[in-house]
């Protein structure tokens, strides 16, 4: 009887096993929609990736949060003298722990701006949360764009 009672308390205190592959796909979708809601100059698809309580450290801004952010992307989005496009990300690495996840990241943007083109590539570190709907969301980030977009001023 001792032995069924702890199995009880064991299987009720240890959290059940995630799928780790879904999570991931899960992850990925989520950062691929970025690069089309980006794409498609849609600014709340671009912004649903980001958790309300975002902060994000990028360049020009340390502790940048989600309206923030947001704003400087609505700023760039609205700028019709631009042609604008991410590439899928290359995802280095996913790794999953509970409702936390850290992506290491790398992100190609192409700018455009009448015949004058640039790609400049930024690589990153997102930590997701799964929120309670769900779904994952980036809750914290740190972007280093290895030069800045000589088309962006």
């Amino acid at each position: 009887m001792t032995c069924l009672c702890l199995l009880a308390i064991v299987t009720i205190a240890s959290p059940a096993f995630a799928d780790d592959a879904a999570d991931k796909a899960a992850i990925t979708g989520r950062l691929r929609g970025f690069s089309d809601a980006f794409n498609a100059r849609d600014e709340a698809g671009l912004c649903d990736i980001f958790a309300p309580d975002l902060i994000a450290t990028i360049p020009l801004a340390s502790e940048a949060d989600r309206e923030t952010l947001c704003g400087n992307l609505s700023r760039l989005l609205a700028r019709r003298d631009l042609r604008l496009h991410y590439d899928y990300p290359d995802i280095r690495e996913i790794i999953v722990s509970g409702n936390i996840a850290v992506v290491r990241i790398m992100w190609a943007l192409t700018v455009q701006k009448g015949f004058e083109k640039d790609t400049t590539s930024e690589g990153g570190i997102d930590i997701f949360r799964r929120q309670p709907d769900g779904r994952w969301s980036i809750a914290r980030m740190a972007a280093f764009p290895f030069r800045p977009n000589k088309l962006l001023d």
